[in-house]
């Protein structure tokens, strides 16, 4: 007679493999219930951040993102580090705002001492962003000065070397975008001071930055989509994007003998106070990123994990490439 009171072996494994598996996706158990963790919770990319229309505002050049409304994203909240760039030491400029602010927020997170230049007026942003190094326990260097300055761009160096005790990563990311309906608007004092800040202040820095860059060391650029695909309006500013999409992939072929790599990072429409201070008409800032496929501007935080990536030394094979984030816009 058989006894119902008795189980298989075969029976008790099962049962044990089922029950293992309902413990497993049992919403009572906090730990295996990953929805509840936020860090892995989905983020509509559509409704993640504000979209336009937004506020008519201006600001005198260079502006301050802590003067914006909304006010940018740079992670100050969001960014949480791991450790990948322990011991580096890094100098960004345009450091105090905009894509540099990430860009200097997420390397402290991620261990790495940070110098960041910015211009005297922009003080106010500069000083929020050395807290935040500070916070991390990590040294922080503000350099503050104008990069049209050849001078100015190797006491930059110079200072940042001394002060960090070393430089393994340089990221050219100040700007200068100014607004011109037309060609005949743009004086030669506008020309020059776009292409000095843009063009030659980079060359000045870089020139001054490779004797100190050993091998594993790394040159980061901000260009732009606005190096293949043009505004009519930002004339001055499209060529030196195009020039700074070039020399990233020049430099890269020539540093690689030396172990050095250069990259560079293509936003598309960002809010920065790049937008708020000349950089774009009001009616176009209303309006701001609003013809995206995502219908929406990006904010700097949501590029910092990029220059982080290409300061990383798992991106060893990366070098002479261009990264964008337009927002589903397609370039670079």
């Amino acid at each position: 007679m058989e006894n119902k009171d008795t189980i298989t072996r075969r029976e008790m494994v099962g049962g044990l493999g089922a029950g293992m598996l309902a413990m497993a996706v049992s919403p009572n158990l906090a730990m295996a219930n990953q929805s509840d963790n936020p860090v892995n919770a989905l983020d509509d990319p559509r409704e993640k951040y504000p979209k336009p229309p937004f506020k008519s505002q201006s600001q005198p050049w260079p502006g301050l993102a802590g003067q914006m409304d909304p006010k940018p994203d740079h992670g100050e909240n969001s960014y949480k580090g791991s450790g990948r760039l322990r011991g580096r030491k890094a100098l960004i400029t345009g450091g105090d705002s905009g894509m540099g602010r990430a860009a200097a927020i997420a390397y402290a997170r991620e261990g790495a001492d940070v110098a960041i230049n910015y211009l005297p007026h922009e003080e106010p942003d500069a000083k929020e962003v050395i807290a935040l190094i500070r916070k991390e326990g990590r040294k922080a260097v503000a350099i503050p000065g104008d990069l049209r300055s050849e001078d100015f761009c190797k006491k930059l160096v110079t200072d940042a070397v001394n002060i960090l005790g070393g430089l393994d990563i340089l990221v050219n990311n100040a700007g200068r975008q100014q607004t011109r309906a037309s060609i005949l608007e743009l004086s030669t004092e506008d020309f020059d001071a776009t292409l000095k800040t843009n063009m030659y202040a980079p060359f000045w820095i870089i020139k001054a930055a490779v004797p100190h860059l050993k091998p594993g060391s790394v040159i980061i650029a901000t260009t732009s989509v606005q190096a293949t695909d043009p505004s009519p309006d930002l004339y001055d500013y499209a060529q030196t994007k195009a020039a700074t999409t070039n020399y990233v992939r020049s430099l890269a072929k020539q540093l690689a003998s030396k172990g050095i790599r250069v990259n560079g990072v293509a936003p598309g429409p960002i809010w920065t106070a790049l937008q708020v201070s000349g950089g774009a008409t009001q009616e176009k800032l209303v309006k701001f990123g609003g013809d995206t496929p995502l219908g929406r501007p990006g904010q700097p935080a949501e590029l910092a994990s990029i220059y982080v990536q290409l300061a990383a030394n798992d991106a060893s094979y990366a070098s002479g490439q261009i990264y964008g984030a337009a927002g589903g816009g397609g370039q670079p």
